[in-house]
């Protein structure tokens, strides 16, 4: 079973525009619940509360557990709303999910084993081409992340989706190619370093070289 939070919710008699804002003057951030099969419900939440939900990895690829004048709704964050400058949240939704449902979340990578990848010892540079891939599951087995190990990459090699563990009837929603997640790439410093081996070994004499003697110069 994910992990589920839990944040407390006041219903809102009004909806609309002028009605949020009445609620961020009162000092609380507007939020709307909707979907299976049910009417929306329009409510308000917490500032701080919220902001410390938001603040979680993986906020958006875990189970919310709204309770309403004494009503639980579960759901799943959809879209949150910031203010421009604050960056504070000023408008969220969340959608209800039945159990059994099956739904899109983008769930975070995390990366292990970077001590024991040859690339990266030598210098070289993870490079995160993707920090959450969209899956494809139930509700009930939601992953709580995706689990890149680096053991043994190099620089040069590439980590695709096809090598990462994925729980049981657990998808990604890109299935039409075996996309990019990591690559591991060579710094600066070791390309400087491979640029000057490669000059030196151009120019070093070989020892056979070195040990034939110097042609006689021809005389006058």
């Amino acid at each position: 079973m994910p992990e589920i939070t839990t944040l407390t919710a006041e219903a809102r008699g009004r909806v609309g525009k002028g009605a949020a804002r009445a609620t961020r003057r009162a000092g609380r951030v507007p939020g709307i619940i909707y979907g299976d099969g049910k009417d929306p419900v329009a409510i308000s939440l917490e500032p701080r509360d919220l902001s410390r939900a938001l603040a979680r990895p993986g906020f958006f690829a875990t189970l919310v557990d709204v309770s309403v004048d004494g009503a639980v709704h579960r759901t799943l964050p959809r879209e949150v709303q910031r203010h421009p400058v604050s960056d504070s949240a000023t408008h969220i939704d969340f959608m209800r999910v039945g159990a059994g449902a099956r739904v899109t979340v983008t769930v975070p990578v995390v990366f292990i084993n970077h001590e024991r990848s040859g690339g990266l010892r030598r210098g070289g540079i993870l490079n995160v081409v993707r920090h959450g891939v969209e899956m494809s599951c139930t509700v009930d087995a939601i992953p709580e992340r995706l689990v890149v190990d680096l053991d043994g990459l190099d620089i040069g090699d590439s980590v695709h989706i096809h090598s990462v563990a994925l729980p049981e009837g657990v998808r990604p929603v890109t299935t039409e190619r075996d996309f990019t997640i990591a690559t591991i790439s060579a710094s600066s410093a070791v390309r400087e370093e491979a640029a000057q081996a490669a000059a030196t070994a151009a120019v070093a004499p070989t020892e056979e070289q070195a040990a034939a003697p110097a042609a006689p110069t021809p005389a006058a």
